[in-house]
């Protein structure tokens, strides 16, 4: 018998829907945009009706980042020259001034499924190696395949509460710790995390959700034209997406370049002394607890600037982006609706203009 084998040239890749060919929702992909330029804002929380557009969103920025430069062969995605992004093994090499193989890698993209286990989330050590090789043998779950990049909730809400914990703390520190049986591992685990959830399906608890960097609202268009122009889009997509893709290429490669120009500037962005003091006075008036609020601010704040190719701050910069920060932050009780953002809006407006 003789087997033929014929060379058929296809796309392997799933083609994802482009982010420059979503209409609309520009507050959920700001805070996307401004999450990927600093990913120390936070993450973000985005929360809306159902079929309004948030899993798409959130898959097509992924794709529109740039790719990172990683150590070969290392389940990390260790970066080869910051040690905060480095894994012990990495960092001793480096330390023994080892020459370390590196290649360039999508900045990774990780669903986390609702059925997940502490277990895989966190990874786990492999006990019976580790007494009959004595060695530390790790099996890194999805934090460490998310370092250095995206990690998504879908109905982030319906999650469990010590799971939400451990996500936080990870995203919020850049580490994370497993301890089993006396054995201890800390591997690096900085990214964005990103959650979606229906409003209907219940709330997050507040100090969870405090500690996202931002909250998008998300709404369903009304306006019929612009429904009809959603439709169109997306049928085009799923009749023929290479050529849905071919024609936003020019737009998507604009978006990347002007997100890595903005993450090059951001270090020499500033913020004046005036500014960052009406900040603290905008979150004293609303009674938000803790510094969260103004860090969070101050930091979007400087990403927006930098996103604009601006290196000072100004006014319009705060505004556009302190209702993503402080709306969710106000609620203290949990049986009040949650603020649309029309109050930070006012006292905004009071306190800077």
């Amino acid at each position: 018998i003789i087997f033929m084998v014929v060379d058929v040239k296809q796309e392997t890749k799933r083609p994802i829907f482009p982010f420059t060919a979503i209409i609309g929702q520009e507050e959920m992909k700001l805070a996307l945009i401004l999450n990927v330029i600093d990913p120390r804002i936070g993450g973000v929380m985005i929360m809306g009706d159902r079929g309004t557009g948030k899993s798409t969103t959130i898959r097509a920025v992924a794709d529109l980042l740039p790719e990172i430069k990683v150590v070969a062969n290392d389940p990390f995605n260790s970066s080869s020259d910051d040690f905060e992004l480095m894994s012990e093994s990495v960092k001793n090499s480096v330390i023994q001034g080892q020459q370390i193989p590196t290649i360039y890698k999508k900045v990774p993209m990780i669903d986390l499924p609702l059925g997940a286990t502490e277990d895989r989330v966190c990874g786990t050590i492999d006990i019976e190696k580790a007494l009959t090789e004595g060695v530390k043998a790790f099996e890194p779950g999805l934090l460490a395949k998310a370092n250095r990049g995206i990690l998504y909730v879908d109905e982030v809400n319906l999650l469990d509460d010590h799971l939400v914990d451990i996500l936080l703390d990870s995203a919020a520190s850049g580490w994370n710790t497993v301890e089993r049986e006396g054995i201890s591992i800390k591997h690096p685990a900085r990214f964005v995390l990103v959650g979606s959830g229906n409003p209907e399906e219940g709330e997050l608890r507040p100090q969870l959700l405090d500690r996202f960097g931002m909250h998008a609202e998300i709404r369903t268009v009304r306006d019929p034209e612009l429904r009809v122009k959603v439709v169109e889009q997306r049928s085009n997509f799923d009749q023929d997406p290479q050529a849905c893709l071919i024609e936003n290429a020019e737009k998507q490669q604009a978006l990347k370049d002007k997100i890595l120009a903005a993450q090059k500037l951001i270090p020499s962005v500033t913020i004046d002394y005036e500014a960052r003091v009406k900040i603290s006075k905008v979150c004293g008036e609303l009674d938000v607890d803790g510094l969260r609020g103004d860090i969070v601010t101050n930091r979007a704040a400087k990403a927006y600037a930098a996103y604009n190719e601006r290196t000072n701050v100004t006014t319009d910069d705060i505004e556009a982006v302190i209702t993503l920060c402080l709306r969710h932050r106000l609620r203290k009780d949990p049986l009040e609706a949650m603020d649309s953002g029309n109050k930070v809006q006012s006292v905004f407006e009071e306190i800077f203009k």
